[in-house]
């Protein structure tokens, strides 16, 4: 069962998403939220496996609401991100404050449930799109005043290169197919670098591989 709570300013919208959640076996509505201070509140009663949240609300924002919980939640609490444009100006922050994916307001019932799932079985829900034309050009503004703990130098060059296609956009398969290895081998790599790093999944390594200069704005897969 995924504990749910589901937090924008619109109640229309608000509501829409509680209705269709509910009508998911395992999926569990346990409590609601008009801005992000009060999602906050109700987070930390309700101690839910993922929290949806607007990025827009009132009072406190759904990115210091998202940094705020997953921070009290020790990770336990996945934040996924509500949008209203597939490019939000807002998203590398959200990143960095510990959101798991992004989900456009106008999605499909089919596509509301599948990133629900995605996010709450720990997988970050990270179009390619979306790593590749707007996180880099973020990341790549800031870059200069951030000083990561990590270095390139920690990783050995092949943990390095997936990081690459991972910050890319690339999935467990493609880079399996770009570096002829088996996925097994794939999943190692990543587990030894998310180790390395101490990364919590692909939405930070995205992060991370942007910082340590590994990948920059402009710079797309193929």
């Amino acid at each position: 069962m995924i504990r749910t709570v589901v937090a924008d300013d619109q109640a229309v919208v608000r509501t829409g998403f509680v209705g269709l959640l509910a009508t998911q076996p395992d999926i569990e509505v346990v409590g609601e939220a008009a801005d992000g201070a009060e999602a906050v509140r109700v987070a930390a009663a309700t101690r839910p496996d993922l929290v949806l949240l607007d990025i827009r609300m009132p009072h406190m924002n759904g990115i210091e609401a998202a940094r705020e919980i997953v921070a009290a939640s020790d990770g336990a609490t996945r934040a996924l991100m509500l949008t209203t444009f597939d490019l939000d100006e807002y998203v590398y922050e959200a990143l960095a404050a510990g959101a798991s994916g992004f989900l456009l307001k106008d999605a499909t019932f089919p596509e509301l449930l599948h990133a629900v799932r995605v996010v709450a079985a720990g997988n970050a829900l990270l179009s390619p799109e979306i790593t590749k034309r707007l996180i880099g050009e973020f990341v790549n503004s800031r870059a200069m005043s951030r000083r990561p703990v990590a270095t390139v130098a920690d990783l050995t060059a092949r943990e390095a290169e997936v990081l690459v296609l991972i910050a890319r956009g690339l999935s467990n398969a493609e880079i399996s197919e770009r570096l002829v290895i088996t996925d097994h081998t794939v999943k190692t790599h990543i587990n030894r670098l998310f180790a390395k790093l101490a990364l919590r999944d692909r939405a930070q390594a995205v992060i991370m591989a942007y910082e340590l200069g590994l990948v920059r704005a402009g710079e797309g897969g193929g």
